[in-house]
């Protein structure tokens, strides 16, 4: 240990006194780890702020529609009852089963006019999305053909000002609605921008009296441990008895559309990723060539060594440690600036997708994981061609 700690010491002081060299050697490092430091914490913070977003909207289930591309779309359109006759031809396989839609109405309080979509809500609420005041649609609602409609925050401002929306009265389209509901603001420009904090939810029921005839798709959940490949085609096959042979439909797993965004996050994150490397890679030459003028420029000292009986080991140790330290000093700073620029890019981030939690941990052991190994492979070569340097031509050098 004492022996280690001596030549660790010498290490640095070989450091100190070529440190304008020594700096030069480093600003590889410095770029390499500050690029994949910054670009790793920035997408990684993103990529957990996306995926609790999404994920406080709980199982999203999987739909059916009808497929465009088929000989009669209109015999396979689907209708209100189809739901009624799925749930419970497959009760066994499927959770739940609500007819979708989707439309853009005017919506009217007091003076105040409003044009947005509206959603059909049932009384399955997987997600976990908060309200701020009110309660959810209910099975009361949905079999008492009830006129009541939850809004987003953004919604209800918009509509009512700062007062309280729940108990108030809203014209949507021409039918009255009763306010029961306020939903939690969505954190992040990302999803706002998207309009996913800027509509309306009122039950099924009473979208089917608002827009008469043929259903969206159909929304539906798979019990535990039954997957969309394996109900997909018991739903088609019920449909196809309801609508003819002929019929043709899509089957779309939404978890699976959020497992693909996931995945060319992380392709993205990964290239980038490897981008930095490439500077980590030039880098780590830059230390094998210093390294390499360092064992020719101290051959003499290398051979008085020797002389007084240092091992190849002693002689490879100390070269080695001295290009580790290059790497990890190189590496410590590019990780402050990397670390800097995750922390200033922070507030971007959290109001683009939401809460982003920063990785420290994965921060930190990917910059002593590089740092280290860089070194260690780049300045193996050198410590070996020094620790082989016959004594005796390394004094006459």
């Amino acid at each position: 240990m004492n022996r280690l700690l001596a030549y660790t010491a010498e290490a640095f002081a070989a450091i100190w006194r070529n440190r304008t060299r020594s700096l030069l050697t480093m600003l590889g490092m410095i770029i390499g780890t500050s690029s994949i430091i910054a670009v790793l914490g920035i997408s990684k913070a993103a990529s957990g702020g996306i995926r609790g977003t999404l994920d406080s909207f709980g199982d999203p289930g999987f739909s059916i529609s009808v497929d465009p591309d088929q000989n009669d779309p209109q015999s396979a359109a689907l209708q209100y009852r189809d739901a009624r006759i799925v749930g419970t031809a497959l009760a066994g396989k499927l959770t739940d089963v609500e007819p979708a839609y989707q439309r853009s109405f005017t919506l009217r309080a007091g003076d105040i006019k409003y044009s947005t979509f509206g959603v059909a809500d049932g009384d399955y609420h997987p997600d976990s999305i908060a309200l701020v005041e009110g309660r959810r649609i209910s099975g009361a609602d949905l079999t008492s053909g009830a006129r009541v409609c939850n809004l987003t925050r953004a919604l209800a401002e918009r509509m009512f000002g700062d007062a309280r929306a729940v108990g108030r009265i809203l014209r949507v389209g021409g039918s009255r609605c009763t306010v029961i509901g306020v939903w939690a603001e969505i954190k992040g420009g990302l999803f706002n921008s998207a309009g996913a904090n800027d509509f309306f939810t009122v039950p099924y029921t009473m979208f089917h009296d608002l827009v008469p005839g043929p259903v969206d798709g159909l929304s539906l959940y798979a019990a535990r441990g039954v997957t969309v490949g394996e109900i997909g085609p018991d739903v088609t096959a019920v449909l196809r008895r309801l609508h003819g042979p002929g019929a043709k439909y899509i089957v779309q797993d939404n978890n699976a559309s959020l497992q693909t965004f996931d995945t060319v996050l992380g392709v993205i994150t990964n290239g980038l990723t490897a981008i930095g490397g490439v500077a980590l890679l030039v880098a780590g030459i830059g230390i094998m060539n210093i390294m390499l003028v360092s064992v020719s420029e101290r051959t003499r000292e290398i051979g008085l060594r020797k002389s007084i009986g240092a091992r190849n080991a002693d002689i490879a140790l100390q070269f080695l440690l001295e290009a580790i330290l290059l790497s990890l000093i190189g590496g410590g700073i590019g990780t402050a600036l990397g670390f800097a620029g995750v922390v200033a890019a922070y507030n971007a981030v959290s109001a683009l997708v939401g809460p982003a939690p920063i990785p420290y941990l994965l921060i930190i052991s990917v910059a002593a994981g590089f740092s280290t190994l860089v070194g260690t492979v780049f300045g193996t070569y050198p410590a070996l061609r020094a620790s082989r340097l016959d004594p005796i031509a390394a004094l006459r050098s």
